[in-house]
């Protein structure tokens, strides 16, 4: 007998009509492909929101659908590892995507964003589906950092931790799947920013953002924090705290939309 599988990708059709008559919520795991120092592997930024969809999809309930692997990765640009979508190509995707869930019966169509510089675009391309579905399906993105709360979030990001190849990520590579990651050429560098009078981040979006080749020109190893601090041990508990931001995040979402009137 063939086993259950909560990934569309793995499903047969009839498995798939038969989810849909009970629930009518995807996740789908968008991501990168890119650089992540010389020590962790290309895809990191899909591997890491594809397993936090696979664990939180049975308490929803919902499948998950196949990752988005390419992004937008041009603040990488000048690494060989920088393969990725221009803007309006990726924001077609993403619109695409809404419009061919939704007319297979999704009613709630969630990209979990890996990749921080892809959430406005998600959105967009989101916002350009929904004259093109069925009234009352949403379709959102969920970037799932943005569920940590502030004392979970400074165990693996920020200022002193960085935020790209570093500790939170490459653990959590680890407590997936070690083959991932040469801990031998793990390194730690951080880019030498100011000081700073806020934290909201406008500085990241106005930098990098805007700026193809940032990242490449401010690191030698594209790495952004310390890498060699990383554990499985650290991985399963950024997993753990990824999962339940997720689940976080979507009742926020869940109770916005309902609490709001409608008119």
């Amino acid at each position: 007998m063939k086993p259950e599988t909560v990934f569309v990708s793995e499903m047969t059709n009839r498995e798939l009509e038969m989810f849909l008559q009970r629930a009518a919520t995807v996740l789908v795991p968008v991501g990168s492909t890119e650089q992540h120092g010389p020590h962790s592997a290309l895809g990191t930024d899909t591997i890491i929101p594809q397993e936090l969809c696979r664990r939180a999809a049975p308490q929803i309930p919902a499948v998950v659908g196949p990752p988005v692997p390419y992004g937008l990765s041009y603040a990488h640009r000048g690494f060989k590892g920088e393969l990725s979508l221009s803007i309006d190509t990726f924001m077609n995707v993403i619109t695409d995507l809404c419009v061919t869930y939704a007319a297979a019966g999704f009613r709630k169509i969630v990209f979990v964003n890996g990749h921080y510089d892809n959430t406005y675009a998600i959105a967009f391309g989101c916002a350009r589906a929904a004259e093109k579905v069925p009234e009352g399906t949403r379709a959102f993105p969920l970037t799932y950092w943005e569920g940590f709360p502030p004392e979970r979030s400074r165990e693996f990001l920020g200022g002193d931790k960085g935020l790209h190849a570093n500790v939170g990520e490459v653990s959590t590579l680890l407590a997936i799947n070690p083959a991932l990651v040469d801990m031998e050429l793990a390194n730690a560098e951080m880019p030498s920013f100011p000081s700073y009078k806020t934290s909201a981040g406008g500085h990241h979006t106005a930098y990098f953002l805007t700026n193809p080749g940032s990242l490449y020109r401010i690191t030698r190893s594209g790495t952004w924090g310390d890498a060699t601090q990383a554990t499985a041990e650290k991985g399963r508990q950024f997993l753990q705290w990824g999962t339940e931001a997720v689940l976080s995040l979507l009742d926020d979402i869940d109770a916005t939309f309902a609490r709001l009137p409608v008119r």
